[in-house]
């Protein structure tokens, strides 16, 4: 049985997929802080993904279904871009603010923290239904 069809499973792991992607982005900002006219990046909104408004990859065109798109490691309906947040530079060119990804990373631990939890409750209260038992 494919759980990602129940609306709640499905959109709790939408949302841990997203949580994932934006904290990838958030540790590569880490990791360039320091790299001269590097700027801050984010990913699309939940919202974005959830509509499906980029539901087709930014990758190459293929004209066979064998090959390659060119895109690597993509959450489909996630897109990189600038963040609009990011407004101070430094010397070098460099938009990264460590305080603001620190907390960032830490807001978005929490939150994928809550959605597995979602996740989880979601599945014993399913198991438990046609079980009967606890």
């Amino acid at each position: 049985m494919n759980l990602s069809n129940l609306s709640i499973l499905g959109l709790a792991s939408d949302r841990l997929q997203w949580l994932s992607a934006r904290q990838k982005v958030t540790s590569e900002n880490i990791a360039n802080a320091a790299t001269p006219n590097y700027k801050a990046r984010d990913v699309s909104s939940f919202e974005t993904m959830l509509s499906g408004e980029l539901s087709r990859g930014t990758g190459l065109v293929t004209t066979h279904d064998k090959h390659l798109t060119g895109v690597a490691n993509v959450t489909p309906g996630v897109r990189t871009m600038d963040d609009r947040n990011a407004t101070s530079s430094t010397l070098d060119g460099n938009t990264v603010n460590l305080e603001e990804q620190s907390v960032r990373a830490a807001e978005i631990s929490d939150q994928y923290r809550m959605a597995a939890q979602l996740y989880r409750k979601s599945y014993d209260l399913l198991t438990m239904a046609v079980t009967g038992n606890r």
